[in-house]
Parts: C-alpha cells; structure tokens; sequence
C-alpha cells in the first residue's frame, strides 16, 4: 500500500510520529508498537480506499485479540524467542508464518528441509555454517528445530514437499549419517499429512531447473476472520525475500505444478530414498 501511494518508510514514519524502523517492521509482519491511531494515520496518509481501510482495521483488531489470547497462554513471543541469537535477523518472520500456516509446499534443491531432517544432519549443517560454533549453540539449534518439527504432528497441517535428486546425493555429512537421514525421510513420508516427491536427474529439461529453493506458505481462510495472504519465502546466503503479490504467488504455483509433472510418485521416491540409504550404509 505504501509503494503503491509513492510514500517512503520514512516519510510514513514521520507522518505516523515513529521510526522508519517500526514502518519497515509493520510491513515484515514482526512485533511492532504501534497504536490503532498511528494505524489509522497511515491510512490516511497512503490515501488508502474505503475498502482497503477496512480490511486492514479488520486485520489490524484481530491481531491485537490473538496477541491477547497469547499472552494469556504465556506464548506471545514465540517458542523461537529463546534461541534468536542462533537465528539470522529475518528468519524468525519465517517462523511465526510457518507456525501458523496450514499448507507448506516447498520446492528444494540442496539440502533437506528443516523439518524433515534429522538432528546429526542438522548438526553437520550447522558446522558448515558456522565452523566455530560451540557445541552448546550447536546443540540449542537442534532444540529449535526439533521444536518446528512437532508442526508435523497437528492434524490440521500438510506439506508437501518436491526435492530434486541433488538433495539426496550431495554430502553435507558421513555417510552412515546420510544413510540415517534417508530411511527418516522415507519414514517421514508415510505420514498422511505428507507427500515427499522426488525429480530424478534423468527426467531432462523442466521448470524446476530455472527456479531456485522456494516455499510457498498458505494460510486458511476461518469464517468471520481475514486470512493470511499467501507468503513465498525465498532465502540466500545473505538475506531472504518475501513475496505477497498474487501474480508472483501465481508464478511459484504454476512452478510447482510443472515440477509436479515430473516428479516421482510418492511411491517411487520411497522406493529410490531407501536405494540411497543402501548405497550410503555399504
């Protein structure tokens, strides 16, 4: 809404009497301080319709009652906050979507996703990440991880999940702990709220090629409440992107589709992860 009205983060903050920090962090989706007021000047400022006024003073009240529910259950900051030291700067966003998501579709191309994988291959990431770090820190990562994880036990959630072969092949540990992190994938995909899907290298030429690591993550749509707009999530080596626009959104679905048509069956991929397994284990 802001770009749209040709308004910078900080002429907003002006406007609003507050720090082009707290704009910058409203639009990522973080904690801000911010008042229905200072909301409402916004608004205003960006010359917002009657429609979209509403929807984001809709959005904007049921924010402040969830964020009193939480704080009433003793979890307003997030079961990630104890570890943020371990976290790059945005990537706790990403928690607090994935979280509250009820559909994942991730599209990977290098390592394992994060709530798949096992905490040794966890652990050997974390050294290439971070050669230095202690095994303490090392170990408080797992934690969070393992704590992600348990996103996979509600009921109400899915994912699905689209890995090129590449991911079972590269390296990042041993091999006995590659052969652990296959058969748990494997394991993991008999799950009924999960489809593992793998594109062999022998398929020749698709979309999946031209796209890198993405996850696309949906929100539903509960009577009497606004959802979330869908988020894909994108991240690099030094930073992450956020798309929210519907055509961009509407490009990753079209991705995911092609890479659906070429993709093993879940049938198929488990048959060839547990070949991997054997292959890494002799």
């Amino acid at each position: 809404m802001r770009t749209r009205a040709n308004k910078t983060a900080l002429a907003a903050g002006l406007q609003a009497e507050t720090s082009r920090m707290t704009i910058v962090r409203l639009e990522e989706g973080l904690l801000t301080k911010i008042t229905t007021m200072q909301l409402k000047c916004l608004l205003d400022f960006y010359g917002a319709d009657e429609s979209s006024r509403t929807e984001a003073l809709n959005m904007w009240s049921e924010v402040r009652e969830q964020t009193k529910a939480a704080k009433l259950q003793g979890n307003s900051k997030g079961f990630w906050q104890p570890y943020t030291d371990q976290l790059r700067a945005n990537f706790p966003h990403y928690l607090r979507l994935e979280a509250t998501a009820d559909h994942i579709t991730t599209h990977q191309l290098v390592m394992v996703h994060g709530l798949l994988q096992t905490a040794d291959y966890r652990r050997a990431i974390a050294k290439l990440d971070a050669p230095h770090l202690s095994i303490v820190n090392t170990e408080r990562r797992i934690e969070l991880m393992e704590r992600r994880q348990t996103r996979l036990d509600d009921p109400n959630f899915s994912m699905e999940v689209l890995l090129s072969e590449a991911v079972l092949r590269h390296r990042p540990a041993s091999s006995d702990v590659m052969a652990g992190q296959m058969r748990w994938l494997a394991e993991m995909s008999e799950r009924d709220n999960l489809s593992i899907r793998v594109v062999p290298f022998d398929v020749g030429p698709h979309r999946g090629l031209a796209i890198q690591s993405f996850t696309l993550l949906e929100f539903t749509r509960l009577e009497g409440h606004l959802a979330e707009p869908p988020v894909v999530y994108l991240e690099g080596a030094i930073g992450a992107l956020y798309h929210e626009q519907a055509d961009v959104i509407e490009r990753y679905r079209e991705a995911i589709i092609a890479v659906r048509t070429v993709a093993l069956s879940e049938d198929d991929t488990r048959s060839m992860v547990l070949r991997v397994a054997k292959e890494y284990a002799a």
